[in-house]
C-alpha cells in the first residue's frame, strides 16, 4: 500500500510539472498569436491550466529529489520547447520564421502535449481509484475532460491553420462572458440551454465559484427530453412532431426550459384533445 501510495504521489508530481510548465508554453503562444478563435482557444486553456496546478498542489505531497526529477524530465520538453517559442516574435520580425507554420506547429505541439496529458490523468485515476482515494480520482476525471476538450477544439481548428479549409469554429461556452456575470444573470439564462451544455455550465461552476444559487438551478433544470435532439429542435419541428404521447412530457420539459408559446399550446391542444 505504502509503495502504490508513493508511486500515487509521483504521477500526481508528474501532473503538476507538466501543468506548470504548460503555463509558460501557453502564455508563450499567446503572445504571438493574434486575436482570433486561436487566441481565444489558448487563452481559456491557459485559465484552466492554472486551475490544474492550484488543485494538484493541494493533493500532491512534498516529493524526494527522485520524483522532482522524474516529473521535470516529464515536463522537460514542454519547458524547452516555451524557451523556444518565447524568441518568437522576435524571429518573426527578422523574418526568420514563416508566421502561419509557427502556428500550425504550436498547435500539433499542443495536441502532443494534451495527449500526454489525458494518459496521465488516465494512470491517475486508475490508480486512485485502487487505493480507494476517490478525491484525487474525481480530479483526474474533471482534468482530463478539460484536456480532451482542449485537444478536440485544437484538432478541429488545424485545417483551418494548414490553409486546407475555411476557418472551423472553436466551441465556445454555453453563456457569453460567462466570468463577468453575476449570479442572477446566470440563473436567468440556465432555463435557455440544452442539456448538455446545463451539464457543462454547471460542471465550470462547481469547479471555480460554486455558486449555490447557480447549482441549486442547474440541478432543477436537469432533465431528460422528451426525445433525442428535442434540445436541438425548432419550434416548428417539435409542433410537427408532437403526438398525445409526448405531449405531457414535452408540456413538463418546455415549461420549466425555453418556454415557447406555440409549442406550449400545441402540447396543451394535444392533451385536450382538440388539435
Amino acid at each position: 500500500m505504502a509503495t502504490d501510495l508513493h508511486r500515487l504521489n509521483r504521477y500526481l508530481n508528474e501532473a503538476l510539472a507538466t501543468e506548470r510548465a504548460l503555463v509558460t508554453t501557453l502564455t508563450a503562444h499567446i503572445a504571438m498569436t493574434p486575436h482570433g478563435d486561436y487566441r481565444t482557444l489558448l487563452e481559456r486553456h491557459l485559465r484552466e491550466t492554472r486551475r490544474h496546478a492550484g488543485a494538484l498542489a493541494e493533493h500532491a505531497s512534498e516529493p524526494d529529489s527522485s520524483i522532482i526529477n522524474s516529473a521535470l524530465g516529464l515536463a522537460e520538453s514542454v519547458v524547452g520547447q516555451a524557451l523556444v517559442l518565447a524568441k518568437g516574435p522576435l524571429d518573426l520580425l527578422r523574418g526568420g520564421t514563416d508566421f502561419d507554420e509557427k502556428l500550425l506547429k504550436n498547435a500539433k505541439d499542443e495536441c502532443a502535449t494534451e495527449a500526454l496529458e489525458i494518459a496521465t490523468y488516465d494512470a491517475i485515476e486508475a490508480l486512485a481509484e485502487e487505493l480507494g482515494e476517490s478525491a484525487i480520482a474525481e480530479l483526474a476525471r474533471r482534468h482530463r475532460a478539460d484536456e480532451e476538450r482542449m485537444l478536440a477544439d485544437l484538432r478541429a481548428l488545424i485545417p483551418s491553420l494548414a490553409g486546407q479549409a475555411k476557418p472551423t469554429k472553436v466551441a465556445s461556452f454555453p453563456i457569453d462572458d460567462y466570468d463577468d456575470l453575476n449570479a442572477g444573470q446566470v440563473v436567468a439564462k440556465l432555463s435557455e440551454l440544452s442539456q448538455d451544455d446545463l451539464a457543462t455550465v454547471i460542471s465550470y461552476e462547481r469547479e471555480n465559484r460554486s455558486r449555490r444559487a447557480v447549482l441549486e438551478k442547474g440541478e432543477q433544470l436537469k432533465a431528460t427530453p422528451p426525445w433525442p435532439g428535442y434540445d436541438d429542435a425548432t419550434a416548428e419541428e417539435i409542433v410537427a412532431r408532437l403526438d398525445n404521447e409526448h405531449a405531457g412530457a414535452v408540456r413538463d420539459y418546455e415549461s420549466r426550459h425555453q418556454r415557447r408559446v406555440t409549442v406550449l399550446e400545441a402540447a396543451q391542444r394535444e392533451l385536450s384533445g382538440s388539435a
